[in-house]
């Protein structure tokens, strides 16, 4: 695949191709020049009356943003928040926005990671690419905090805490924007974040989140079961994820054998995607399974796994929060206002 190829030349250091070098600088020229303006006022942002916390990465995915945001909501509603999710909806067909997420959506009315974030956390998702009038939507539903999936780059809605989501492996590849590298904004951006979280190894500085209890669920009636059941089992493996090496890594290092299906990347996927013409079990994503659960089959199963973060990072974040709620609903705020502090 195309994009396979991409990202493995991004992310092995490979040389870019030198077509790609005079596009990326000008990606590079602009990418500066729209937060410049944002920076100095000259394009408005949108402040809400109550704390925006932005997840996101400077990077094409991969980087274990869903997950986190799933933490991060439980996190919340067990500190007795009641948090929204704000998500541009990926491949969700065109309809009336804001479009509130419930059970009766599909992915392809609303996105996949949408779907999968209302149907694993229980709190209210929002999806429009206009994030500030989603945000509206929330607060009038109940929401008093307001967790903006991949918003870093969406630089209209004020934000009180920005957490930024990094691969530990990856890394940041060649370094390069795109398209002759990975990147949507430099390295030097993670400086202004509140928080870098990174899915593996992390470097100082850096809050490391680690994948763990892992467990296969089966997708037509929930049960659970441990990896230990199919390990030296050969399963089929398909991931439509930004990066699905490590979802295939991972099944190894549970004990499978894998035959790869990696998947483009919020693929649509179909009953015929599932048969291999065997009785071999076949074993996905989370993202995925959402997609595949109306038509999965008795040997369709997920990956799922909890989320470990050290409880200072925590801590620190909810002890951030609150101050920033105090900000956020200071009456002295005008509702449209040029950016302080970025």
């Amino acid at each position: 695949m195309i994009e396979r190829s991409w990202q493995r030349r991004w992310c092995l250091w490979l040389p870019p191709f030198p077509l790609l070098l005079a596009p990326a600088a000008l990606f590079g020229v602009a990418v500066a020049l729209r937060r410049g303006l944002y920076r100095r006022g000259l394009l408005p942002r949108t402040r809400l009356p109550v704390p925006v916390i932005v997840v996101g990465n400077i990077g094409v995915g991969g980087n274990g943003k869903t997950p986190f945001t799933q933490w991060l909501v439980q996190l919340l509603q067990d500190h007795g928040y009641r948090p929204a999710v704000l998500s541009r909806g990926y491949g969700a067909r065109k309809g009336p926005r804001p479009l509130r997420v419930d059970a009766s959506l599909g992915a392809a009315d609303c996105g996949d990671e949408p779907l999968l974030l209302a149907r694993t956390t229980g709190a209210p998702v929002y999806v429009d690419a206009d994030r500030a009038r989603a945000g509206r939507r929330a607060i009038a539903d109940g929401a008093d905090v307001l967790v903006c999936d991949d918003g870093l780059q969406h630089y209209r809605l004020r934000r009180d805490i920005e957490i930024v989501l990094v691969d530990g492996q990856r890394r940041f590849g060649n370094g390069l924007p795109l398209p002759a590298g990975p990147l949507r904004e430099p390295r030097s951006r993670l400086a202004e974040a509140d928080f870098v979280v990174v899915k593996g190894d992390g470097a100082a500085g850096e809050t490391r989140m680690r994948f763990v209890n892992f467990r296969l669920r089966r997708l037509q009636n929930g049960a659970l079961f441990e990896p230990a059941t199919f390990a030296g089992r050969t399963v089929h493996a398909i991931a439509g994820i930004a990066a699905p090496g490590g979802f295939f890594d991972q099944l190894r290092r549970l004990g499978m054998t894998v035959i790869e299906h990696p998947q483009p990347d919020h693929a649509v996927l179909r009953a015929q995607t599932l048969d291999f013409g065997d009785d071999l079990a076949v074993v996905m994503t989370g993202k995925d399974a959402v997609k595949c659960q109306p038509f999965a089959h008795s040997r369709c199963y997920a990956l799922d796994f909890d989320v470990r973060l050290d409880d200072a990072f925590a801590a620190r974040l909810l002890e951030k929060l609150g101050h920033g709620q105090e900000i956020a609903r200071h009456p002295g705020l005008s509702a449209v206002q040029g950016p302080v502090g970025v």
